[in-house]
């Protein structure tokens, strides 16, 4: 029984180690850091009313389609 309980303590130490090693490989490789996105959120005004507008006539053909369909 002592046998089972260290084996499953030097499993699990070596689980930790493994998933520390995981994510520290994956800070230093910057897996984590999402600055890209945000640079994508600087829309102009005027590509903004574009989205509005692409938004509205895709309402606009879906609710015709709905009418249209018996």
């Amino acid at each position: 029984m002592n046998l089972v309980i260290m084996m499953m303590m030097g499993v699990s130490i070596l689980v930790f180690f493994i998933i520390l090693a995981t994510l520290l490989w994956g800070i230093k490789n910057r897996q984590f850091d999402d600055d890209y996105k945000f640079t994508t959120l600087n829309d102009d005004e005027e590509n903004l009313k574009e989205a509005v507008e692409l938004e509205r006539r895709k309402k606009e053909a879906v609710e015709k389609k709905a009418q249209k369909e018996p």
